[in-house]
């Protein structure tokens, strides 16, 4: 077997989403299962918070559906609704909560002929201008939706554009433009996300969405998971599968990019970017080997990368190697990478198993 494992921390999973709650005394929480819940496994995510969650959040049907036989009765809400309507009669069959973000989506579910009235929540569109409806099209939706047959509770939830980054003068219009409109007749009001979660008390209304907070990565440009109090809940463990002495100037890997500057050791490892590790990551970019950083060097390959093993004199073939995780934040591999953990986490492929861990 290809010596390459996610380990998963259930154990993490669950302290990170009591954190989440902490963070919003009274509040009822939805943890973000989609993406495989970001790639740590929907299933085994579902189950371990099955006891404790209030509800859960996906983006389609068919993640909705695997949630939904894993526990049947939370609260589990369609973030980007219904993409057609012949997906209505299945929602409401599911007992889904759904989002309504648009003016066919409206129409589609006025005229749905469902086995039973459904829970909807009307996206506002506060900033983002990504999903929803302006302030006087949240109006209008209202006025239509209140009293359809169709419709059991009338909520209302809108996202976050730069919550990430405290200070930002939008999250405060966000905040405004969303109170504006608490003078209509809503049942329940949903806004903040991992980051309004910890950072914005005026956002958190009735539920919150923790999402990236649950997996260990930080939500905040500013502050990592350890300063937020969160566990990492996945470590992405290779090994080494064979060293190398190279002499000075010689080069390694794809394109000759990296030339030795020293007589150095150079281990391989076990996973590539077939694996969902990133190819763009840069020399340098850090592993954790026997309690310190080892640089990358050369370009990341499809099934092998190269590190810098000079510094580490007694590392061998067989060494684990993390490539983030427990020890080594995945945001602080991910800002190597230009990108950020939401991305390193949910594009681990189906090939690296996952063991888990309780």
């Amino acid at each position: 077997m290809r010596p390459l494992v996610a380990v998963v921390d259930l154990a993490a999973i669950r302290h990170n989403y009591a954190i989440a709650k902490r963070c919003a005394p009274g509040r009822q929480a939805f943890a973000v299962v989609k993406a495989n819940a970001y790639g740590h496994g929907v299933r085994e995510v579902v189950t371990t918070l099955h006891d404790e969650v209030d509800g859960f959040a996906v983006a389609s049907l068919e993640e909705a559906a695997e949630v939904r036989a894993l526990h049947a009765s939370a609260r589990l809400l369609l973030l980007e609704g219904c993409f057609s309507a012949s997906e209505l009669p299945i929602a409401a069959q599911l007992g889904l909560d759904i989002v309504v973000q648009g003016e066919e989506q409206l129409a589609a579910l006025l005229a749905a002929d469902l086995p039973r009235p459904i829970n909807v929540w009307i996206k506002a569109d506060t900033g983002m201008h990504r999903l929803g409806f302006s302030a006087d099209g949240v109006r209008a939706a209202h006025a239509r939706l209140r009293a359809a047959p169709q419709v059991a509770e009338l909520n209302l939830i809108s996202h976050f554009a730069c919550a990430d980054e405290r200070g930002h003068w939008l999250n405060e219009q966000q905040i405004g433009e969303f109170l504006g409109l608490l003078g209509l007749d809503f049942d329940l009001r949903s806004l903040a996300n991992s980051a309004a979660v910890v950072t914005l008390p005026a956002a958190h209304l009735d539920w919150i969405r923790p999402g990236i907070m649950l997996y260990g990565a930080t939500p905040l440009l500013d502050m990592t998971a350890a300063e937020l109090g969160l566990k990492p809940a996945m470590s992405l463990m290779a090994e080494i599968i064979a060293i190398h002495d190279v002499a000075e100037g010689d080069s390694i890997g794809y394109g000759a990019g990296w030339t030795a500057r020293r007589p150095s050791r150079i281990g391989t490892l076990s996973c590539g970017y077939a694996d969902g590790y990133p190819r763009q990551a840069p020399a340098g970019t850090p592993a954790w080997l026997h309690g310190q950083r080892v640089p990358l060097a050369g370009r990341v390959s499809m099934d092998m990368l190269t590190v810098d093993l000079s510094d580490v004199p007694l590392a061998q073939v067989g060494d684990a190697v993390e490539l983030w995780g427990a020890n080594l934040p995945v945001d602080e591999v991910a800002r190597a990478a230009g990108t950020i953990g939401y991305e390193l986490l949910s594009k681990v492929t189906a090939r690296v198993p996952r063991r888990y861990q309780a």
